[in-house]
């Protein structure tokens, strides 16, 4: 069957506060499961938060004190992948018995990442994608994610992938997916600007695929008191506007966008309609020159540090000494 009901989720976070973002997610994801959704996508770093805003204290070339406990404040309010936030958030795609891609803020180890997380109507997480190349001061709090979670999955409702937010300016991470035979592209964004829905056609148009983008929209009643940011500290301030938006393989717009508030936006598709639009042009296949140009993607986990299995078995108390 190749029609489904697929879903953007424009929401903002509880910023710092995860067990509350957990609680407004579960009543969002209940709304889309009475809508009959198949696919419901979050936006970017929905669990986690995004501080726009927020400096860090830092400025070039020196940081702060008071950067170090913005730090520390945002580590504590990111997730292990998996764990206990993950276990909940499978239990909403059980619910839902719908897919569900949402964008959170990892924690491994002292690092975070900025990653979209996968999950399967049985509740189960498929996988995660960590974004290649954090922009601008995102460098600062989030680390790069690497080839190793790219992913693109098989489903019963169609090929999935994601790429968040300014990822989806790479070429080459682009024409990577495009190779793998996505059909539902999910962009996970805070980028509220009106140039996005060019960005978000021109991708639908060029990859013959359904581009499915979900944005914050969060003001800045969503964030706590000590909450220093340079838009303003009036609660009714709108830090992250929204404009999130579905949009068909000919780059025609199908939902959407919408801005200043929170919204679920559906579509009714047709898969078909993916290959209906490479009847002239995919640029992976027939409209490809693989004899001029040619595209080489490591997929391998960079790991900074490698020990051998004999090194991490042996006890670190038995120690010879000659």
């Amino acid at each position: 069957m190749s029609q489904r009901r697929v879903a953007v989720i424009q929401a903002g976070t509880s910023l710092f506060d995860t067990p509350r973002t957990l609680d407004r997610m579960e009543a969002h994801c209940e709304a889309a499961a009475a809508q009959g959704v198949e696919l419901a996508v979050f936006p970017e770093a929905y669990i986690g938060g995004y501080p726009k805003g927020l400096s860090f204290g830092a400025i070039l070339g020196s940081r702060f004190p008071e950067g170090r406990e913005d730090y520390l404040r945002y580590w504590k309010s990111a997730i292990d992948v998996p764990g206990a936030e993950t276990a909940r958030i499978g239990s909403f795609a059980a619910k839902m018995k719908a897919h569900l891609v949402v964008g959170v803020i990892e924690r491994d180890g002292a690092t975070l990442y900025c990653t979209a997380l996968f999950f399967g109507p049985d509740g189960a997480l498929l996988g995660k994608h960590r974004k290649l190349m954090p922009t601008g001061t995102e460098r600062l709090v989030w680390g790069q994610g690497d080839g190793s979670t790219i992913p693109i999955f098989e489903t019963d409702i169609g090929r999935i992938g994601a790429a968040i937010c300014w990822e989806n300016y790479m070429p080459d991470l682009r024409q990577s997916m495009y190779a793998r035979g996505i059909n539902l592209w999910c962009a996970p964004t805070v980028d509220e600007r009106d140039i996005w829905q060019a960005s978000m056609r021109h991708i639908a148009y060029e990859g013959r695929t359904f581009v499915l983008s979900a944005c914050q929209y969060m003001t800045r009643s969503d964030a706590p008191e000590n909450y220093t940011c340079h838009q303003g500290n009036k609660p009714e301030t709108v830090l992250i506007r929204g404009g999130s938006v579905i949009v068909n393989p000919l780059g025609e717009i199908i939902a959407g966008p919408i801005y200043d508030r929170e919204a679920i936006l559906t579509a009714d598709i047709d898969l078909d309609d993916v290959i209906r639009g490479k009847y002239d042009l995919d640029v992976a296949g027939h409209y490809a020159r693989p004899d001029i140009f040619s595209l080489q993607v490591n997929n391998a986990c960079q790991n900074p540090v490698s020990f051998s299995a004999q090194e991490i078995d042996a006890p670190l108390s038995k120690v010879e000494i000659e």
